[in-house]
């Protein structure tokens, strides 16, 4: 479990395939030595598991099914990605529950600077819809986002300076794709009243 809050930004050092997978080696050194074998770290939103690490740089094994249904299937060296290790008891919750497990890759349909701020577009399979509502709480690579407009197939967050600055997100444009997590509680509620419609 994560709260969408990125801890830092990591650099892609090395990527290879590995029996239908990838393996990934990520360099982030504020990061790496506190970090221990079998720990789970979101990278870009996707929760995968630490399999080697050192003082300066860790890798992860991502599976076929990772590999289709998030942007990591994208990663080439030198790219940077959103990394937060997994929530602990009594760690301050200051994003929203975040379980690390993409829904869907949405895509950057546009972007509106007001001065300092950002007003993003973000397309995404319109069966995803009613999990958003205005002022709810999404996950884009990873980062915790409230929901400023919803429309049948496509969402719009504002991005603070501090977002643009310290995640992936300040560098992307139009036509890139991202990971997209909808809100967990959502999910739930969705299948609970799909459930008593049908009884």
């Amino acid at each position: 479990m994560f709260t969408g809050l990125v801890q830092a930004l990591g650099t892609v050092r090395e990527v290879a395939d590995a029996q239908g997978g990838r393996r990934l080696r990520v360099a982030e050194p504020a990061l790496a030595p506190g970090l221990q074998l079998g720990e789970s770290v979101a990278v870009c939103g996707a929760c995968l598991t630490v399999v080697a690490c050192d003082a300066t740089v860790f890798d992860f094994e991502v599976g076929p099914e990772t590999l289709a249904k998030t942007t990591l299937n994208k990663l080439a060296i030198g790219d940077r990605v959103n990394l937060e290790r997994a929530l602990r008891v009594g760690d301050a919750l200051g994003g929203h529950f975040v379980t690390g497990h993409v829904d869907c890759v949405g895509e950057i349909l546009d972007e509106v600077v007001t001065g300092e701020w950002l007003t993003v577009w973000f397309g995404f399979p319109p069966e995803f819809a009613e999990l958003l509502v205005a002022k709810g709480s999404v996950a884009v690579d990873g980062v915790s986002l409230t929901v400023v407009d919803v429309l049948n197939d496509r969402l719009s967050v504002m991005l603070i300076p501090h977002t643009r600055t310290h995640t992936t997100l300040g560098t992307k444009k139009p036509g890139d794709a991202v990971n997209l997590e909808f809100d967990l509680l959502a999910k739930h509620v969705q299948k609970l009243v799909k459930r008593s419609t049908t009884i």
